[in-house]
């Protein structure tokens, strides 16, 4: 899925590379688990040419015959039953973000009919959404898409991410200044763990809408120009990523330690709203009190919905 050229735009070549998302995701979930992991006895010795699972193994734990799984790991999901996807989630001992994601590429392959073509729209943040952030003085906010494109914010959040803002391109993209600004890894202070988080989320997100033309771009983008992000693109890896704590170090105000949480708008469902707080009393909590009083001092260009 490393990018889609708009005359290979078409259901059916989705779908292949859809059911080769398939093949190597499942292949990627088998390799990482030993026999000894999933309680089986060891044949071949040092013989054995894999130290993961072999098909057989996981058809085995699941409960079904090698041919009808190795069909699967093909990317062929016709007639596939929840019995059967359970029973390689088991097998496989699948997390729920992965367990979902295999769910999402099986839907997609199975998709006789593409979806009808989506028009390049602007994406709007509804103004309720943006006078609650509005509202949250005191926390920095803001609205993201699956894509991780940033497409509002507070004025506490535009100040928080101002070296995210400083790229001209809109809207601004996690994914984009995480592997492709050199000044990311300064920003973040746990670089290498936002890399993989985010890496997780665009590969769940291309599950979800193999359809989704830009995401498909960026995805291209990022495999051609960085080595960082073709690498951990080719690990098929997914997660959930709700809540947590970011490592920040910010140019104005130094260290940040900021929780946050995450939250789907119910009625934007390709938005979710994402805030971050601070221990009361903490270093952080002064340090974000202090880009607050910068914030209202000085002449900050304030942010706005941006298109998608």
């Amino acid at each position: 899925m490393a990018g889609r050229n708009d005359d290979r735009d078409t259901c059916g070549e989705i779908r292949d590379d859809v059911r080769t998302d398939i093949r190597e995701f499942l292949t990627t979930r088998r390799a990482r688990i030993s026999p000894e992991q999933a309680g089986l006895p060891i044949y071949g010795g040092a013989r054995r040419r894999v130290s993961g699972l072999r098909r057989e193994e996981v058809a085995l734990l699941a409960g079904i015959s090698t041919e009808y799984y190795t069909r699967l790991e093909r990317g062929n999901a016709t007639g596939m039953s929840e019995g059967v996807i359970g029973g390689i989630a088991h097998a496989l001992q699948l997390d729920e973000a992965e367990r979902t994601h295999l769910l999402d590429l099986l839907r997609a392959a199975g998709t006789s009919r593409r979806p009808p073509r989506r028009r390049l729209t602007r994406q709007r943040v509804r103004p309720t959404v943006q006078r609650v952030l509005d509202s949250m003085s005191g926390t920095p906010a803001f609205v993201l898409n699956g894509r991780l494109d940033v497409l509002t914010a507070n004025a506490l959040g535009y100040a928080l991410f101002a070296p995210i803002y400083a790229d001209p391109v809109r809207p601004p993209n996690n994914a984009r200044f995480v592997f492709l600004d050199p000044h990311a890894g300064e920003f973040f202070r746990d670089w290498d763990t936002v890399a993989n988080d985010t890496v997780a989320l665009l590969r769940a997100e291309v599950g979800r809408d193999p359809y989704d033309r830009q995401l498909s771009d960026l995805i291209g983008e990022l495999s051609t120009r960085s080595d960082d992000f073709r690498g951990r693109w080719a690990a098929h890896n997914v997660r959930i990523h709700t809540t947590g704590i970011k490592l920040l170090h910010h140019p104005v105000v130094g260290d940040l330690d900021l929780p946050f949480e995450s939250f789907p708008l119910a009625s934007d469902p390709s938005q979710s709203l994402l805030t971050y707080t601070a221990e009361p009393g903490s270093p952080s909590q002064d340090a974000l009190n202090l880009l607050a009083s910068w914030t209202a001092t000085t002449n900050v260009e304030q942010p706005a919905s941006t298109s998608d």
